[in-house]
């Protein structure tokens, strides 16, 4: 029987060799190597992140933040290479829910699914 660590790495070299994760990464370091566009995509991690940190700690969020979140997204949608950049995030979100849709399925089959409940 095969070491389940043994598959998890080799998942992962997978997910490293895939076109997804090569086109992200080209993607991001395009970005990266442009000054405004880094600083740009840097302010609309942070604010992401604050606003995840706030919804987590049960704090309400303002319609003030709300605002700003949505003129940072605006902005960076405008920027070519930073919509790119999340279009291969989001195809390799995809690829990475799918495969947890596959090793989480033992366990689906096991509990059942919360709609056959």
């Amino acid at each position: 029987m095969a070491n389940i660590y043994d598959s998890a790495y080799d998942l992962e070299k997978a997910i490293r060799s895939s076109e997804e994760f090569q086109d992200l990464k080209q993607a991001y370091d395009k970005v990266m190597s442009d000054e405004s566009a880094s600083k740009m995509f840097e302010d609309f991690r942070n604010t992401q992140i604050e606003l995840q940190q706030k919804q987590m700690q049960g704090q309400e969020i303002t319609e003030e933040e709300v605002e700003k979140a949505k003129n940072v997204v605006e902005l960076v949608q405008q920027h070519e290479d930073i919509s790119k950049l999340m279009e291969q995030e989001q195809r390799l979100n995809v690829l990475i829910n799918d495969v947890s849709q596959i090793i989480t399925k033992p366990l689906e089959e096991l509990y059942g699914t919360p709609e056959e409940q």
